[in-house]
């Protein structure tokens, strides 16, 4: 009976590549997001009720004006193909 009540422990494996220098870079193997480091709402302590209020105080900051007209134009361009591809009557948009 006791044999069934313990658990193994997983095994763990160092892999070390053999013509990798790091060059101060850390572990390129490393699972973890690439903006992790700029977001205030990961890895800090808390409950669900702080990090909901960082993470609506980082919505409420001023973002870059050129990168929301950026995307707005992006968005639109697409919207258009998109009502083109679809066969939409795009004249209703342009004045006669």
């Amino acid at each position: 009976m006791g044999r069934f009540s313990r658990l193994r422990k997983n095994k763990k494996y160092s892999y070390k590549p053999r013509y990798f220098d790091d060059k101060g870079e850390g572990n390129p193997f490393k699972i973890e997001h690439k903006l992790d480091r700029y977001r205030t709402t990961v890895d800090h302590p808390g409950g669900l009720k702080s990090r909901f209020r960082r993470a609506m105080s980082d919505l409420r900051q001023e973002g870059d004006r050129h990168q929301r007209l950026r995307f707005l134009i992006i968005l639109i361009v697409l919207l258009l193909l998109v009502l083109y591809i679809l066969d939409f009557d795009l004249s209703i948009f342009f004045p006669k």
